[in-house]
């Protein structure tokens, strides 16, 4: 299938999330946030081409149609079943951070292809969220991870879960080969554990003011191994993509 003036899909077609199960040969009015993003953001019109995708995996071939008052409606056709997965399961539990750099790691390492992230909150935190105010961030960050997937071609939308301090996280960390603390007073490398890690991986990064001398005890105790990410000390919203893209490399799909 090609767009209007010819051009292959796979680098020219939008792709739009929708929070629906598809099926092929279907036809669709598109959900009011997809339908908004498709005609005022995006500036579809009739008869344009677009890929689909529910975030259960494969994406679909779809032909927007505009009859008014609003709707977009899309002709489904046939499923594609591409996966764009990092082989390696990659879990983030990130510091909550300010503004900006918070929807900025969160982006980035959806790209990079983290499978989850848990936002923890930290003594050092600049943030702080009332119970009303964590809410609306939950929603903003997975509005954040829907579009990186739009945009970096991923069919499967990470889980972005509740933020919770980091306290109540390490009495049930996640399981995986290796946990990983990211710490400027680590004694190792990612290469020093490179023959470690497995199939699965969690990496714990802190906020500006990094984490205290109490929550790294309490990381470490949690199974957390602390590893330097080499000689300088690396921003919040530059740790934690940096160790996402150096794993990649060391036993994911780089």
């Amino acid at each position: 299938m090609k767009d209007r003036q010819g051009h292959g899909r796979q680098s020219r077609t939008p792709r739009l999330y929708v929070d629906a199960e598809l099926s092929p040969q279907a036809r669709l009015v598109l959900p009011e946030d997809a339908a908004h993003h498709a005609a005022r953001v995006l500036r579809l019109g009739e008869g344009d081409l677009v890929l689909l995708f529910d975030g259960r995996g494969g994406e679909y071939e779809a032909q927007l149609s505009m009859p008014g008052r609003g709707q977009v409606v899309a002709g489904i056709g046939a499923r594609r079943d591409v996966e764009r997965e990092s082989p390696l399961a990659m879990i983030l539990v990130q510091a909550v951070s300010s503004g900006e750099k918070m929807d900025f790691t969160i982006q980035k390492a959806i790209e990079l292809g983290v499978a989850a992230i848990q936002p923890v909150l930290t003594m050092k935190s600049v943030v702080r969220l009332s119970a009303e105010r964590e809410e609306k961030k939950l929603v903003h960050w997975k509005r954040v991870a829907i579009a990186a997937c739009e945009q970096c071609g991923r069919n499967r939308v990470p889980v972005v879960r509740k933020a919770m301090p980091l306290a109540a996280y390490c009495g049930a960390p996640d399981t995986a080969s290796v946990r990983l603390l990211l710490s400027p007073d680590g004694k190792q490398g990612l290469k020093d554990l490179r023959q470690q890690i497995g199939q699965a991986v969690v990496v714990a990064a802190g906020p500006e003011a990094g984490f205290s001398e109490e929550e790294e005890r309490l990381l470490q105790r949690a199974g957390f191994v602390p590893v330097r990410l080499g000689q300088r000390i690396l921003r919040t919203e530059t740790a934690a993509l940096a160790a996402l893209a150096a794993l990649n490399a060391l036993a994911g799909d780089f």
